[in-house]
């Protein structure tokens, strides 16, 4: 039971393993991060007054979701390319000649992954949310200026019966929330009967106060104008704040705090709650990447199947990926519980990975 019998192999391979793992990071963000801004440039470009300010600027929101994002692939490899070559130069035969089990050659590798796990989160609140949030706001304003508010949300729609609203950019929480450009869209089934655009509107306690109001008529194709018009005595203004809650763009406090307003108004939570879990499920896959690699480590690298073992690592670390994006679809959909989405690959793989260790080298 005692994994760490030696100090200096600890160090050694903890620091093999940290160097590899992030060289693959810097290499996957630099190449997808210029594929991508490829892609996108076009678009940035396009809107008037943008040049390559803004293009950095979109480097700058971009490339924390790719590290987040990527962070477990570049452990599995990292962990696969420190083991094999281990392997190659036969140190993992003179640590298990030493007397060092399967489990004590990887535990240096496990505790680093913790480390990097605990990192891997701690960059995700801080960076990745408040970064993929400013990302999305400036997505929907077609890379114009990006809003100053943090708080702002942009082109949020809310259905009112048969009727359509639209506003442009929604500010505040609760009844201070404040309404700008506004389009609501008066319909009976299928028909549109008029269209009423406000500059702005303001909740009264009763309904919405628009300001300055142009009303077209579809039928007469008339236009009247009005200072002032009441509408929406139905609409809570929580319709307008909870309507695009993304649980990718809040941190893990701020997200639960919008899961329980929406539990508040009554509102379904289930895709909201797998998000939670999923924000600490998702870093503690790192913690798995060894494990699922290890197979790499261990067989003879003269009989020639240590590329088959590699590949084999690789298999089993890109399956766990495929089976917790799919439980996580699940839990957005209702399908699975919130809490089995986040958490049944993890554990699943876990087994998996002890199985393959323990009967194959221990």
């Amino acid at each position: 039971m005692d994994f760490f019998p030696s100090r200096t192999l600890a160090i050694y391979m903890a620091k093999m393993f940290i160097v590899r793992t992030l060289a693959v990071l810097a290499l996957l963000v630099l190449v997808l991060q210029a594929l991508d801004l490829l892609g996108e440039s076009g678009a940035i470009l396009a809107h008037p007054g943008n040049g390559e300010a803004e293009l950095w600027t979109y480097v700058s929101l971009r490339a924390p979701q790719l590290v987040a994002r990527f962070l477990p692939f570049s452990v599995l490899l990292g962990t696969i390319i420190t083991l094999a070559t281990l392997n190659q130069n036969s140190e993992v035969v003179s640590m298990k000649a030493g007397g060092l089990s399967a489990h004590q050659i990887l535990a240096p590798l496990i505790v680093t992954s913790m480390g990097v796990a605990l990192l891997s989160f701690v960059f995700n609140e801080t960076l990745v949310a408040p970064a993929t949030a400013r990302l999305s706001q400036w997505e929907k304003v077609e890379y114009g200026p990006i809003p100053a508010e943090s708080n702002i949300r942009n082109n949020v729609w809310v259905k009112d019966g048969n009727d359509l609203i639209n506003a442009r950019t929604v500010t505040g929480r609760g009844d201070q929330v404040r309404l700008q450009d506004i389009t609501i869209y008066n319909r009976t089934e299928n028909e549109l009967n008029s269209l009423i655009q406000g500059e702005e509107a303001r909740f009264t306690g009763n309904g919405w106060l628009l300001t300055n109001v142009t009303q077209f008529n579809v039928s007469t194709g008339s236009e009247e104008k009005k200072p002032e018009l009441l509408i929406g005595d139905k609409i809570r203004p929580d319709q307008f704040t909870l309507s695009n809650v993304d649980a990718d763009s809040l941190s893990i406090f701020a997200l639960r705090g919008a899961i329980d307003e929406l539990q508040s108004a009554g509102r379904p939570t289930m895709s909201l709650e797998a998000g939670w879990w999923h924000k600490i499920s998702g870093p503690m896959s790192s913690i798995l990447m060894p494990l699922l690699g290890a197979v790499a480590a261990f067989g003879l690298a003269r009989s020639g199947q240590l590329f088959i073992r590699a590949v084999i690592g690789m298999a089993l670390g890109f399956a766990y990926f495929v089976a917790d994006n799919f439980a996580l679809a699940m839990g957005n959909i209702g399908a699975y519980p919130a809490l089995l989405a986040a958490w049944a690959p993890f554990l699943l793989f876990f087994l998996i990975g002890e199985t393959v260790l323990i009967r194959t080298e221990e």
